[in-house]
């Protein structure tokens, strides 16, 4: 039986630290769907067709993603789980206040879902800093964005807020 992940998030904009548990993740599943949460109540910088561009072009070239797929979603998490089969579900810890939020949000998913796991992975701990919140903080001002996410995603954040 082939084992599948849901590796969730916004994805607004995807780092360095995002893609590094996603290559962990295929180490450790058959297939990894990357779940890129829409939500048209939360702000982002992207759309979601864009976020799917730029994990798409992340991913170009890279071995370990021919078992990776990119979809959005909306709705439940564990919902969409269910819709797809998956067993488990990939969260990044990066320190322990984010242990104590994926915590909460792993029992919620338990509690509707007891047939889905979650398991945690940190990332490589010169990855661990790194936040979608603080790149496009760095983006606003213009900062150099070089050790936190692919040339391609500065270019697009840039862009992005040159509109603005």
């Amino acid at each position: 039986m082939e084992t599948l992940a849901l590796y969730p998030g916004s994805f607004d904009p995807i780092t360095y630290g995002h893609l590094d548990i996603l290559e962990r993740a295929t180490d450790l599943f058959d297939k990894v769907i990357i779940t890129i949460a829409v939500n048209k109540q939360k702000e982002t910088v992207f759309s979601g067709d864009e976020r799917e561009t730029l994990i798409e072009e992340c991913l170009d070239g890279e071995e370990w993603a021919k078992r990776v797929e990119i979809q959005q979603f909306t709705g439940l998490l564990v919902d969409f789980a269910k819709e797809k089969g998956a067993q488990t579900l990939v969260r990044g810890v990066r320190q322990v206040s984010d242990f104590e939020y994926e915590f909460r949000m792993a029992l919620t998913n338990r509690r509707l879902a007891p047939d889905v796991d979650t398991v945690f992975l940190m990332p490589n701990e010169q990855l661990t800093f790194i936040s979608a919140s603080l790149v496009k903080e760095i983006g606003y001002w213009d900062g150099d964005l070089s050790s936190f996410v692919p040339d391609h995603v500065a270019k697009a954040l840039r862009e992005k807020f040159n509109e603005q």
